[in-house]
């Protein structure tokens, strides 16, 4: 009975350590959302940005969402590849291009900082999966929204 009764507090134990350390651990990133890991073929049609002049009210309220909206046109084939980590694939979205074909990238911080993340790397030449090894280590995250719509 003894014996029994210690390898069900073990397993309850094990089980309970398991389950903490997925709740409280860096889990979030275990998890890669939703991208294409090779740019589109040159015959495929991605769908549409939202454009700038679309945008208005809360969306076009800072410089910096309209402005992403300019620039993500010039890199739509790498948004293409990239994962978007507000995890927005839950609710249909492909990449991190699907963001700014509507006004979510508009609304969201997190779309808003890979974006400009992703524009940064693609000007120094890094390809689709170099500056998706970075927006999985998170290095979007250093992105200031605020001097953001100063980028170039």
């Amino acid at each position: 009975m003894l014996k029994r009764f210690v390898l069900l507090a073990l397993v309850s134990v094990a089980t309970m350590a398991i389950t903490s350390s997925a709740q409280f651990g860096d889990s979030e990133y275990a998890h890669i959302p939703a991208y294409h890991p090779a740019p589109p073929a040159a015959s495929q049609k991605l769908p549409s940005l939202m454009k700038p002049d679309q945008l208005f009210g809360e969306n076009a309220q800072y410089s910096y969402q309209t402005h992403a909206y300019e620039l993500a046109p010039k890199i739509a084939k790498a948004l293409y590849q990239q994962p978007c980590y507000c995890y927005c694939d839950r609710s249909g979205h492909k990449s991190l291009h699907s963001c700014f074909e509507g006004t979510h990238g508009a609304e969201c911080a997190t779309c808003l900082k890979e974006l400009y993340y992703t524009y940064q790397q693609s000007q120094k030449g890094k390809t689709g999966a170099q500056i998706r090894a970075g927006i999985i280590r998170g290095d979007w995250k250093q992105i200031n929204l605020e001097n953001a719509s100063y980028i170039r």
